[in-house]
């Protein structure tokens, strides 16, 4: 747990790498072998890796702030050993069990401590929470602990705003020139407000800058929704309460599992749930797994998500087509699609067929939809019906075109090395298949079609 009264998730943690090198390095490093010696206590968490040398490499993490100090020479920030620190102590609470700290961990602790205390007079019992033993119980503390986080959030998001004005007073045409480091310096301030949300849509500005042709448009896009995600939670409070809850977790603020469960809004669904996908995603040694399902009687689409360590196992393994009668409670947010598996009421069954679905107007329809409650949505699942696979020529992308040929959607460019496109295309024989995947600003990402039995693209 950290002093927010959360304990920390591994996309939480993945959220604060400055890059995807660094995401996959910290997850190469988080295991036991590569730490002889971990600690935690109260926000604290440290440890020592091995390294190309004979000395280890000292990390430590504040995880109130967070705040992050290594030996190693990286100028990265955070830098891959306190990515795979702190991945360990997420996954696992047996890989980095409570102890004392040693005398390097606590003098950094000391030294914060006391730079904080001079910053602001109010902050100090906070400040003392984040070295000590443990941070003050209680729902009052609670509350103190999450205002002083949302007035963090609110100090970055100003401060992001005057970066966004002074990139546009000075000219888009010149953000090419700057390159990666302005952005990640700027990611950095995020990490520090303790908005990695807000960190992650930085980074991606360095990305736009980069894209080639027509990069200035799509600069110009992710700066607008950036902008509208500042301003959102600068005026959170009086926004309705699902576009609230869909904001802070925009900004990168988490809501446990257990919490959406059994909170005092809570609402489970209960129907059969179809798994339309399922999806491992491995980035060193940490693989997330995505499970998509849609409800036979509502119609819902849901998504579960997990991940999986070296010593955690992932939660849920439903391959495609079969049904599992369960309730299912639906993280909060305006346009609600995560969820957590609550109680089973029988044991998954196979079913054979495709699930109804629609053309690709309703598609774009119902992407529209979500969009339209979450702006900063980048796709929303989608089962498309009597649709015929066109593979792309002379540099044109793939599409699913309707059978009548009145209307088409273009495959997400991403796609357009991987084999399912031409297994679909072998499937369909160039007659009308169903296709389920997600539908985003940028295609359609298929994931599953049907030959009557479910097959994996």
């Amino acid at each position: 747990m950290n002093p927010q009264g959360e304990r920390w998730t591994s996309d939480h943690v993945l959220a604060l790498a400055p890059d995807a090198p660094s995401r996959k390095a910290g997850s190469r490093l988080a295991t036991p072998g590569s730490w002889p010696e971990t600690g935690t206590q109260g926000s604290a968490v440290w440890g020592l890796c091995k390294g190309s040398g004979s000395k280890p490499y000292q990390t430590v993490v504040d995880t109130a702030g967070p705040a992050f100090k290594c030996s190693c020479p990286s100028r990265k920030f955070p830098c891959k050993h306190a990515l795979g620190l702190l991945l360990m102590w997420a996954g696992e609470e047996a890989a980095v069990t409570s102890g004392a700290p040693p005398a390097w961990v606590e003098e950094w602790l000391t030294a914060r401590r006391q730079r904080e205390q001079k910053k602001a007079p109010g902050e100090a019992d906070e400040t003392a929470a984040r070295a000590g033993s443990a941070p003050a119980a209680g729902p009052e503390a609670a509350r103190r602990r999450a205002a002083l986080r949302a007035r963090r959030i609110a100090a970055g998001a100003g401060e992001l705003e005057q970066r966004l004005e002074d990139l546009l007073r000075s000219g888009l045409a010149t953000a090419d020139r700057a390159g990666y480091g302005a952005w990640d310096e700027t990611a950095a301030r995020m990490v520090d407000a303790q908005a990695p949300g807000l960190a992650a849509r930085v980074r991606e500005l360095g990305s736009a800058a980069a894209s080639g042709a027509d990069w200035p448009s799509r600069l110009l896009a992710e700066c607008s929704l950036i902008h509208l995600l500042d301003q959102a939670f600068l005026g959170i409070d009086r926004l309705p309460p699902a576009l609230a809850s869909t904001v802070r977790t925009r900004v990168g603020l988490t809501t446990d599992a257990a919490d959406v469960l059994a909170g005092p809004d809570t609402a489970t669904v209960r129907d059969r749930w179809l798994v339309l996908a399922q999806q491992d995603t491995e980035e060193g040694v940490l693989t997330s797994r995505r499970v998509w399902l849609r409800g036979e009687r509502t119609g819902r689409m849901a998504l579960h998500l997990s991940f999986s360590g070296p010593d955690r196992a992932l939660d849920l393994s439903l391959p495609c087509g079969l049904v599992l009668d369960a309730d299912l409670a639906y993280y909060p947010g305006a346009r609600p699609l995560r969820v957590v598996l609550g109680a089973r009421h029988a044991d998954p069954v196979p079913v054979t067929g495709p699930p109804p679905g629609g053309g690709t107007d309703a598609a774009l329809a119902a992407y529209g939809d979500a969009l339209r409650d979450d702006p900063w949505l980048d796709a929303w699942p989608v089962v498309l019906t009597d649709v015929v696979p066109i593979p792309g020529r002379g540099g044109e992308p793939w599409q699913l075109a309707d059978a009548d040929g009145e209307s088409a959607l273009p495959v997400d460019p991403r796609c357009a090395e991987r084999a399912g496109l031409w297994r679909l295309a072998a499937i369909s024989g160039g007659e009308p298949v169903t296709v389920f995947g997600e539908c985003g600003h940028r295609g359609f990402v298929p994931l599953t079609t049907w030959d009557p039995a479910p097959v994996t693209l």
